[in-house]
């Protein structure tokens, strides 16, 4: 027979005990289910009414056109110059126009760089290598063909530039003229072969 002692111990041990938990349902509230559902409503109605083929001002108030940019004019006026030799040239011939001596030569008192422009710009199209003398001093680099990876105008550009740099004063050169010199040497399959091809800068 069990003793009565030791079912009282057993009964307030289980009456200090808690009850195992469990999971109880907890549905989403209907309020959020019905305004999820508005949003959704919402979001259908408006992809199917807007317009989404229409050019429109964009949030910063930009356009299509200010975004498309301005297209390039016949003479280089919209190339900057200063950033075309800034990306293509500056590493040979410096910041300064002074080249590299012995290596690069300067454009700075060129006489290449302030003579004829179609002769420059022949240069700049077909590159050069070999024995090339600026200003009395004999460079043997060599200077890369450009005209398949700058336009017209470009060209144009970067040419003006440097004539009116470092005390340079020679006139602006056009995208027509780099054209014509482009048409004229389009035959060439090799760079010109320094003073042997080119002669003198007033040749």
């Amino acid at each position: 027979m069990a003793d009565p002692s030791e079912e009282r111990q057993a009964a307030a041990a289980r009456a200090r005990e808690n009850a195992d938990p469990h999971e109880n349902r907890a549905p989403i509230p209907r309020y959020v289910l019905a305004m999820v559902a508005a949003l959704v409503a919402w979001g259908a109605f408006y992809i199917v009414t807007s317009e989404s083929e229409q050019p429109s001002a964009l949030g910063d108030s930009r356009t299509l056109a200010d975004l498309q940019g301005k297209p390039k004019g016949a003479g280089g006026g919209a190339v900057d110059g200063a950033a075309v030799f800034q990306a293509r040239c500056v590493a040979c011939h410096q910041a300064t126009g002074q080249g590299l001596p012995g290596v690069f030569p300067p454009l700075a008192g060129s006489e290449w760089v302030v003579g004829q422009e179609a002769r420059l710009a022949s240069i700049v199209l077909r590159g050069v290598t070999g024995k090339l003398t600026v200003k009395g001093t004999a460079y043997n680099g060599a200077m890369p063909a450009f005209a398949d990876q700058l336009s017209d105008a470009e060209i144009a550009a970067v040419l003006t530039h440097v004539r009116s740099q470092w005390g340079n004063t020679a006139g602006p050169v056009t995208a027509e003229a780099v054209a014509a010199a482009r048409t004229q040497t389009a035959t060439m399959a090799a760079p010109f072969d320094g003073d042997a091809a080119l002669g003198s800068p007033g040749g």
